[in-house]
């Protein structure tokens, strides 16, 4: 690994819930295009064997007692690498669309920034494709987010991003759990907390396994349900910076499920 992981502990967060059939796969690639990071697999609740198959693959496996969507396993996932004293925290899907040779890069990019966002859409090598009200959709939350952030940003519904250790601390404290918050909520509150936000180029893959939620019904709703998530993201209130006394927050307002 080159760049900014090279002297770090760096965590790879995978958030699944029912994902036996791709997270071993997607594991294997994680540990053997970047053999010096840890993977921590947050089961969200899984109903299946998301849990052995991870731990069969070599990652630590934290589980949730029930599902609390990508948000709520990715503030755990966070609340861990605070605790264990991580300086980087990464997040790769489950499902295969991350491709973990692309982890340096964003690596290279917290010599810079604090959080590192791997963009869709940001070079022409790109075949990823969104279409209709859910490109509308990232089209319109990237133009307001680009303008909240002071830089532009392309993809900010993206999962694929690392964090610093000052992320991580804001993070691991308020990273919201809301549909679509993980995401376009947790860039509002990074910026809003003093941390600055960038992105780098990467290309994307179709999942692995499982089956995409692609419908006009549902293309709408994620249209509906971005401009409110970008809504209450914009009214809610932050404290301007969230560096000192995070650790002493964390240790009173740390869940069970991580004592």
């Amino acid at each position: 690994m080159s760049g900014q992981g090279a002297a770090q502990r760096v965590l790879v967060i995978v958030p699944a819930w029912n994902e036996q059939a791709s997270v071993g796969t997607t594991i294997k690639e994680i540990r053997s295009t970047n053999p010096t990071v840890t993977v921590l697999v947050v089961d969200d609740g899984s109903g299946d064997a998301t849990a052995a198959v991870a731990e069969q693959a070599g990652a630590s496996v934290l589980r949730l007692p029930f599902n609390l969507g990508v948000g709520g396993a990715m503030r755990a996932g966070y609340r861990y690498a605070d605790r264990h004293g991580y300086d980087v925290a990464v997040q790769i899907d489950a499902d295969g669309q991350h491709d973990p040779r692309f982890l340096p890069l964003l690596l290279d990019g917290l010599a810079s920034a604090d959080v590192v966002i791997g963009a869709r859409f940001a070079h022409e090598g790109d075949t990823y494709e969104a279409r209709g009200p859910r490109r509308w959709a990232m089209t319109l939350l990237a133009r307001v987010l680009s303008r909240i952030a002071g830089t532009r940003l392309t993809d900010v519904t993206s999962g694929f991003r690392a964090a610093n250790r000052r992320a991580i601390h804001v993070f691991a404290a308020h990273y919201p759990a809301e549909y679509l918050g993980d995401t376009v909520e947790s860039l509002v509150i990074a910026v809003r907390t003093g941390c600055r936000v960038e992105q780098v180029p990467v290309d994307m893959r179709v999942r692995a396994a499982g089956q995409a939620s692609q419908s006009p019904v549902r293309a709408a709703i994620y249209l509906f349900r971005a401009v409110v998530a970008l809504g209450l993201a914009l009214v809610r209130r932050w404290p301007a910076h969230f560096d000192d006394g995070a650790e002493s927050y964390l240790a009173s307002e740390e869940p069970a499920v991580l004592r």
